[in-house]
């Protein structure tokens, strides 16, 4: 399986190898370190998840200002918030076989607020990286279309992001 992660940065230049700066005790996370996280994830997920043998994610990186008009216009929250899922899929919606093996299955988009995840960084007492990281499988999650609706779901939910986050290298505690 292969999986083509688009990265932008938040003034909308398309990068391919371009590192996100994530603090001096981090290392930089590469558009290459993206695309074997996600990999890694829906390696996971794969029995959840439509047979392709090529996926595509967008995955942009942005500030609080950009992604509080976002909130706004898609959700009507004008406020910011960490991470905003556009699912390219309907849950159900069924692919023909020979359209999945020629051309990369398109998931959706993932947009992060880097303002934001860094102040969830320093609550939490870990790196920024670990908190991308953190909101970029949140927002796969979302993507691949789990919810959070009730107190239950969400619970399960963020166990299902541990396991995703501890396969990559990065162990978190939700309690």
């Amino acid at each position: 399986m292969q999986v083509e992660v688009h990265v932008q940065d938040c003034l909308g230049e398309s990068s391919q190898t371009k590192a996100v700066e994530v603090g001096d005790t981090d290392k930089p996370i590469t558009a290459q370190t993206w695309e074997n996280w996600f990999s890694s994830w829906l390696e996971i997920l794969q029995p959840n998840i439509p047979p392709a043998s090529n996926y595509e994610i967008g995955l942009r990186l942005t500030n609080d200002s950009e992604i509080q008009t976002l909130n706004a216009q898609y959700r009507h929250q004008n406020k910011p918030t960490d991470v905003l899922s556009f699912a390219a899929l309907e849950v159900e919606c069924p692919q023909p076989t020979d359209m999945l093996a020629s051309l990369p299955l398109y998931l959706g988009d993932i947009v992060i607020s880097v303002d934001t995840a860094q102040r969830q960084a320093q609550q939490q007492e870990h790196t920024l990286s670990t908190e991308l990281a953190w909101l970029a499988a949140h927002g796969l999650l979302h993507l691949l279309g789990w919810d959070h609706p009730d107190e239950d779901s969400l619970e399960r939910m963020l166990k299902q992001q541990v396991i995703l986050l501890k396969a990559i290298g990065i162990a978190i505690d939700i309690e």
